[in-house]
């Protein structure tokens, strides 16, 4: 089965317990305006450009051959400096779960796994199963964001060990504005995750002003209260990545 991945990220210690790799799918159905990893929003691969080595010569422009080129209207290997390169690319899932399974022993010595994220890997349901089928004797762990219709969520969370759930504004209205989307499908599935007796921990990204506020903590400790929580700073990066996309941060 093909996905489409943006990154793999080895000896991650950040994303799951013990030492782990990280496998970032494209595509996500949120807009969070402090996202720091826009490159995963859009499904298909994008384009990506560091305007700061960019020195005009225009060699990238000229016609080539390149298959890989084409959807983008330039040569992406003709830059002297580097400049461009491509967020995404297809994978076979069969091929994926040989190369993870490649660091098997790795992964137990270091009381690790393998993590699945994004993006939101929920968007790409079946190869994430399917994948995490063939990744036997891994421990497989995945971080959500939650919007998925429930069936959705129940079919893949019961694919993996360890869940980490995000939380963000907890008032719907608040969550449309700063994500694009209601957070009603977000807070069922957590429901269900808490009866669920899967092993899990609630993420919060602490963004000033609109997750970090005291309204706001205060209902997710009311949320949340009894299980685990992870407050994650905010990235002073994030913006970094959204120019070389040709996107505005609009944070």
């Amino acid at each position: 089965m093909l996905g489409t991945i943006f990154d793999i990220k080895e000896f991650s210690i950040h994303d799951g317990p013990g030492g782990r790799t990280t496998v970032f799918l494209k595509g996500c159905p949120l807009r969070c305006i402090w996202c720091h990893n826009p490159e995963g929003l859009k499904k298909e691969p994008q384009l990506m450009k560091k305007h700061n080595l960019c020195t005009h010569c225009k060699m990238c422009e000229r016609e080539c051959e390149h298959k890989e080129c084409k959807p983008f209207g330039v040569c992406i290997h003709a830059c002297p400096n580097g400049c461009l390169s491509v967020s995404g690319r297809v994978v076979d899932s069969v091929e994926l779960a040989k190369k993870l399974k490649k660091d098997k022993d790795i992964f137990k010595s270091l009381n690790g796994g393998v993590t699945v994220s994004g993006g939101e890997p929920m968007m790409q349901a079946d190869f994430v199963c399917d994948l995490a089928d063939k990744l036997d004797g891994i421990h497989k762990a995945i971080q959500t964001c939650g919007y998925v219709d429930i069936e959705i969520y129940k079919r893949v969370i019961s694919k993996f060990d360890y869940i980490m759930q995000d939380i963000k504004p907890v008032d719907e209205q608040k969550h449309i504005k700063y994500t694009g989307v209601s957070n009603e499908k977000i807070l069922k599935n957590i429901e269900w995750l808490k009866q669920s007796g899967k092993d899990f921990v609630f993420r919060v990204p602490l963004i000033p002003n609109i997750t970090d506020t005291e309204e706001n903590l205060s209902r997710i400790k009311a949320l949340t209260d009894g299980y685990r929580v992870e407050y994650l700073p905010y990235n002073q990066m994030a913006g970094v990545k959204y120019e070389m996309l040709g996107i505005k941060y609009k944070l």
